[in-house]
């Protein structure tokens, strides 16, 4: 199956004389099983909305179409919505948006409870996985193909020297975990590093804060990672006073707060 699959995508980058565009992390997904297994970690099925980002020459949106979901994909590549045109015709199901989209206003794209399920070009993953996270959007689960050491990042636990903002943002708005990688040679180019699929499932933040003060207070802690506490958010403009007397040990790394102590620093900095 794999090898047909390889077969079909060298004809259709053939026929519409396309290449794999670098600058765009462009790599095409050649092994069905993947694809299939993509779609089940999705868990998506008839009637549900699914937002796909980067449709590709249509691989992945083929088998999300086939289980009777409603798919939006968003495509910036110019040359493939003729592409997807043919590889998707006859599929009553499919919408295709043509743009950035970090640029598209996705509260009012899908309105409606929707899924995302995407193979992110490795160049914008944390932007584009900030963006459906921190928009308040009614995005319930997000299933997404990142190099495998974005995904360790993003399922990080406190104390690991790989627990950062990323882990912090992700793990304080949904439950993200690995559900399986991908090697190089599954793509068309292959990659030079290995990929892995990560299932968030989407819910309300951990706990209650000034999500936008929160963000700041995470993002300079770790701003230098050897720096304290103490001297991270000072040198980031926050009171020092206020930083000693919040009850969590200045001389703390970042690294070592949890999602809590994290929520509750940022309360009593900002007065709350």
């Amino acid at each position: 199956m794999g090898n047909e699959l390889l077969t079909w995508t060298r004809h259709i980058l053939k026929k519409f004389k396309l290449r794999a565009v670098k600058g765009l992390g462009q790599n095409f997904l050649i092994d069905a099983g993947a694809v299939r297994r993509i779609v089940e970690a999705a868990e998506v099925g008839s009637g549900d909305e699914v937002l796909e980002i980067g449709a590709g020459i249509g691989t992945l949106t083929q088998e999300l179409l086939e289980t009777g979901a409603k798919v939006t994909a968003v495509e910036v590549d110019k040359k493939l919505p003729a592409v997807l045109k043919e590889t998707l015709a006859g599929y009553g199901n499919f919408r295709l948006i043509e743009g950035d989209v970090l640029k598209i206003n996705l509260a009012e794209l899908m309105p409606r409870k929707f899924k995302v399920v995407a193979n992110l070009p490795y160049y914008i993953t944390t932007q584009i996985l900030l963006t459906l996270l921190e928009k308040n959007l009614p995005v319930t689960k997000i299933v997404t193909m990142v190099q495998r050491e974005v995904a360790e990042r993003m399922t990080a636990a406190p104390g690991s020297k790989i627990y950062g903002a990323l882990s912090v943002a992700v793990q304080f708005r949904s439950e993200p975990r690995v559900a399986f990688e991908v090697p190089p040679e599954n793509f068309l180019p292959p990659p030079e590093v290995t990929s892995a699929v990560v299932v968030c499932d989407v819910r309300k933040p951990s706990f209650e804060v000034d999500e936008e003060f929160f963000t700041r207070v995470v993002r300079a802690a770790f701003a230098q990672r050897r720096k304290t506490l103490l001297n991270s958010l000072t040198g980031a403009g926050f009171d020092k006073e206020k930083i000693l007397a919040s009850g969590i040990d200045s001389k703390r790394r970042a690294e070592t707060l949890s999602l809590e102590e994290f929520a509750r620093l940022s309360n009593f900095l900002q007065g709350r």
